[in-house]
């Protein structure tokens, strides 16, 4: 389960910040994990409260957006949108695809006392 990975992370970043910025407590994190990145959202929310206990973003509400996962298709020229990784093109077919979004993973905004 690389989600609680991820989480680790996100709340070693958060400390980072705290120490940088001078807050003590977190109570809410943002954050943007596209369709394609990979990462089982109800996992992740489940092992953000694990990792968060005992720092300074336990009890913090995690609020996901989850931004549509894009293509560029090389045969048909267009930009396309994907559900998931490995699909084909809707307008023609094709799997010669370039991605350009959905696969991100970032915090995009704190609240904080």
């Amino acid at each position: 389960m690389h989600e609680m990975a991820l989480c680790e992370s996100v709340v070693r970043i958060l400390e980072e910040q705290a120490h940088e910025q001078g807050f003590a407590k977190v109570t809410v994190v943002r954050m943007a994990i596209g369709q394609l990145s990979q990462v089982e959202l109800e996992s992740f929310r489940f092992c953000f409260g694990a990792v968060a206990q005992g720092t300074l973003a336990a009890g913090a509400q995690l609020d996901i957006e989850t931004p549509d996962g894009k293509a560029w298709c090389l045969d048909c020229r267009r930009d396309i949108r994907l559900a998931r990784l490995g699909e084909a093109c809707p307008d023609c077919g094709g799997y010669a695809l370039q991605i350009t979004g959905g696969e991100e993973m970032r915090i995009t905004e704190l609240e904080v006392e």
